[in-house]
């Protein structure tokens, strides 16, 4: 077990857990759901949250006294913390959002405008589908560009699309559903070239895939904290390159219309979560501690491993690449003859297993793959997972195929 877990339980400070969340008949529990949300979280990200309620307290930049300054202060090294994390020059630049979710929509509802066309992949999540869509519905128009087979797109195809009235490119840096890691450096650049915005969402690969939003051109870099970078949920952030200025999304507090007011504080109306934003600080300073490349190694050979095994049995069909080198540490798949909810079940019930199962809020992806409306059975290795746990899994998978 990692050096992250050795304080023993990281809820101990909230009180006890039942036991039955940890022990299924008998059996010791096993998470492979870490593309949803990162489990267990670094002791010290519990602590850092803990300390902050309990000794800072204050709401940050709402008035002198020394409580909120302490409070401003944790923001402010948490922002420098996630600029120097993903290569952004200026902190001011980040902003800080609740998830993933709400950086994407900021990032195209505040930017884009009736008139503007957008060339978008055909397998995003849906937080990045349902923007654009309602977006459509007020005079922006879309493109969506079919990958290959693998879920990987051709960088040409993508430009192909472009435009007169293209103001945008927004995609994805890593499905959620076919794993597989997108050439972002190389749309990036010839987006540079056509002066056209360049917008990813990269909640599925910081903190698992080394990112540097200048190398690879992004003008807005979407993420979450609750995932890779082993943050607190309702933690997330979105990257504004100098020279884009999107419009606020919600009106209030610091933020708001008023033009006097300074990113990131005019995006970011309201008390923001203090104590969420430190834990997530702590998150990133674990990562550089352990080491970002051993942790992307390890979750390389984990999922290498789970490909390796799930691809000796019979009738199941793994989506996206077969190479670990080529996708993010997620592997989804489908069983012929049984419903992806009901190995997910049995996986849950039978074997102590948990993984995430159906569309993965991406049925577009689906779609595409030939899986909808069903999906597909998703594992998601993550650092504090065991080559032992893989093979049970493997061996389960194996079980219920044969039922």
């Amino acid at each position: 077990m990692h050096s992250g877990l050795k304080s023993g339980n990281i809820y101990s400070l909230f009180g006890p857990v039942p036991s039955i969340l940890f022990d299924r008949k008998s059996m010791k529990r096993i998470y492979l759901d870490n593309a949803a949300t990162s489990f267990p979280k670094p002791v010290a990200v519990a602590e850092r949250v803990a300390s902050v309620i309990t000794e800072i307290g204050g709401s940050p930049g709402r008035a002198t006294h020394r409580m909120s300054i302490d409070a401003a202060r944790v923001l402010f090294n948490a922002r420098e913390a996630v600029a120097s994390f993903i290569g952004a020059l200026d902190s001011s630049r980040v902003v800080f959002t609740k998830n993933a979710t709400e950086a994407i929509n900021l990032a195209l509802k505040g930017t884009l405008v009736a008139g503007d066309h957008v060339v978008t992949s055909a397998i995003e999540h849906n937080a990045m589908v349902n923007t654009l869509k309602r977006l459509e519905q007020g005079g922006v128009t879309v493109t969506r560009i079919a990958p290959d087979k693998e879920g990987l797109l051709d960088p040409a195809k993508v430009m192909e699309a472009v435009k007169k009235e293209t103001r945008m490119v927004a995609i994805t840096h890593a499905s959620n559903v076919f794993g597989t890691v997108q050439p972002v450096g190389e749309i990036g650049a010839k987006c540079r070239e056509r002066k056209i915005l360049f917008m990813v969402d990269g909640a599925q690969s910081v903190g698992v895939l080394e990112v540097d939003v200048e190398a690879i051109g992004a003008d807005l870099f979407a993420a979450t904290g609750h995932k890779a970078l082993y943050g607190p949920q309702g933690t997330g952030f979105l990257y504004v390159r100098e020279g884009v200025e999107p419009k606020a999304l919600i009106d209030g507090g610091t933020g708001g219309p008023d033009d006097t007011v300074e990113i990131p504080e005019r995006l970011e109306a309201g008390t923001m979560n203090t104590p969420a934003v430190a834990g997530l600080r702590t998150g990133i300073e674990f990562i550089l501690k352990e080491g970002p490349l051993k942790i992307r190694n390890t979750e390389r050979a984990l999922t290498a491993r789970l490909l390796t095994g799930l691809q000796e049995i019979k009738g199941l069909k793994i989506l996206g690449p077969l190479e670990a080198d080529r996708r993010v540490s997620l592997v989804a798949f489908t069983l012929e003859g049984k419903s992806p909810d009901a190995i997910g079940q049995r996986l849950d019930e039978e074997y102590s297993l948990m993984v995430r199962c159906a569309t993965h809020c991406a049925p577009d992806a689906h779609r595409h793959a030939g899986t909808f409306p069903d999906g597909a059975v998703r594992v998601s290795p993550g650092y504090f997972n065991t080559a032992e746990e893989i093979d049970l899994l493997i061996g389960a998978v194996k079980a219920i195929a044969a039922t």
